[in-house]
């Protein structure tokens, strides 16, 4: 097994054909993570199919929100209007650990807010996305098995089809099959604490609900309501104890039954859309990439959902991995510009499984926790802790290591103002970006990958930055040289 792709014609000449349909990618998950990846393939011509267990949406929403920096990524790829106008937008505290503080001024962003959104809104709208572009997404296709070779990936789906591709993405959860037929190791904590989810009707007033709830939240921060609109609302409760087979959902009654417990009250919960149980397992994959076959989303890594960071960390993963893997698909990427996926991402997410530990020992109600996040509480009321910690929550803060040099080498770049309009605005093809501010600079020789945009911003300070299709910064001067030393590393050879 290889861990080199091919590239040019020879690649492509090897891939078998599927009913006249040559396949680069295979996504196998139609979650947010597998969506997005499909669209950002899509954006490179690379022939996607995303392959889908689920013979249709299931409608439910886990998640509620789109954070700061999964914002930033729907705006640079065009889509944020229509998230806006499906979304509602908040600048309110409470996502650490729900310690109540506000929203920090001065974040580093032109989008200072949350969208709430719920996740099966998200998943149309990145569907639309992806089949627009001309991405196929097959429902009902559970896969089983999979095989891999020098040239390709073979996989074998629930009804004994088998289809070919040049690559593979297990985009499947957090019981991905993908990472288990890989034997890729998964080591972490498993759960020690499990809570009941449930989108159900009330039969009390909403001011009776709320007076019961704050009640109950000064000793027990793990409960707690969310109204969703139209007499429907998201009740939270911890369980007694965990359940073997957390794939089996709660009953009603035991979800009354643990309200009750907790509030004195079950406030007559009735007619649930869906019920739910999750647990404070904490896993991380030992790689993301086995050859031709890489992991992204929950199938990568599993934490608590506290401070809602497992969609956006799904979505993150996969716009890093995108333009890599449409990159060696069209034969052009640089040597370990594939591997650096794993490189960039997994760190991140050890650090956000590090963070979820630490707010959920936040949430015991022992008396040691409640010292410890009381002590938290008062530090937060510096301003820079609480920016601190609400950037490492909406992943502004994340920075890749790409070695000494300026302040921005590394992170993603803020959407700025520029003369004739918004950074933004130019990335929506999915394309490096050379802002130059200095009119001195070329990148021929990568016009065909990067996007040379003369202009200048009051908002940057550096005289010329260059930006992966991601929007991290891999080089910043002024010097015509070093750039040209520089724009390998990420955009492979230049054509003559």
């Amino acid at each position: 097994m290889r861990a080199a792709g091919l590239r040019g014609a020879a690649g492509r000449n090897a891939t078998l054909l599927n009913g006249g349909f040559m396949i680069d990618v295979i996504v196998a998950g139609g979650g947010p993570t597998g969506l997005m990846l499909a669209g950002e393939l899509r954006l490179h011509g690379v022939r996607a199919l995303v392959l889908e267990r689920e013979a249709a949406p299931t409608g439910q929403s886990r998640a509620l929100g789109l954070h700061v920096r999964s914002v930033e990524v729907m705006d640079q790829r065009g889509l944020l209007e229509r998230f806006l106008a499906l979304g509602k937008q908040f600048a309110v505290g409470g996502f650490f650990a729900g310690i109540d503080k506000p929203w920090p001024d001065r974040l580093d962003t032109a989008h200072s807010y949350v969208l709430a959104i719920p996740q099966n809104i998200t998943e149309r709208l990145l569907t639309e996305h992806a089949t627009e572009l001309g991405a196929e997404i097959r429902h009902g296709c559970e896969l089983v098995g999979l095989s891999q070779d020098d040239h390709g990936v073979t996989a074998e789906l629930a009804d004994g089809t088998r289809l070919r591709s040049r690559y593979l993405v297990g985009c499947d959860g957090g019981r991905s099959t993908v990472r288990e037929l890989l034997g890729v190791g998964f080591p972490g904590e498993p759960a020690r604490v499990e809570t009941l989810l449930g989108e159900v009707e009330v039969a009390v007033p909403p001011e009776t609900l709320a007076a019961v709830v704050a009640d109950v939240r000064k000793t027990h921060v793990r409960f707690g309501t969310m109204p969703l609109g139209d007499g429907v609302y998201r009740l939270i409760v911890p369980a007694d104890g965990v359940a073997e087979d957390r794939t089996v959902p709660p009953t009603l009654e035991e979800l009354r039954q643990r309200l009750r417990d907790f509030a004195g009250t079950d406030f007559g919960a009735h007619s649930p859309r869906w019920l739910s149980r999750f647990g404070d397992a904490t896993r991380l994959a030992e790689r993301y990439r086995t050859g031709r076959v890489l992991l992204a989303g929950d199938a990568a890594h599993i934490h608590p959902p506290t401070g809602g960071m497992g969609l956006n960390l799904g979505i993150q993963d996969a716009f890093n991995l995108g333009w890599k893997l449409a990159a060696e698909v069209n034969g052009w990427a640089p040597e370990g510009l594939l591997d650096s996926y794993h490189t960039e991402r997994h760190p991140v997410a050890a650090a956000v499984l590090d963070n979820t530990r630490a707010q959920t020992e936040l949430l015991s109600p022992e008396p040691g926790p409640r010292a410890v996040r009381r002590l938290v509480a008062e530090l937060m009321d510096f301003e820079d802790v609480n920016r601190y910690l609400i950037e490492k929550i909406t992943a502004i803060g994340v920075r890749y290591a790409f070695g000494e040099g300026h302040e921005l080498l590394g992170q993603r770049m803020r959407d700025v103002g520029l003369k004739r309009g918004r950074l933004y605005e130019l990335m929506h093809g999915g394309r490096g970006l050379l802002l130059d501010q200095t009119g001195r600079l070329s990148v021929a020789g990568w016009a065909e990958r990067v996007d040379h945009v003369v202009d200048v911003s009051e908002e940057l300070d550096v005289p010329a930055a260059l930006l992966r299709p991601d929007g991290h910064v891999a080089w910043v001067g002024e010097d015509q040289q070093d750039l040209l030393s520089q724009l390998p590393t990420w955009f492979g050879a230049a054509v003559s």
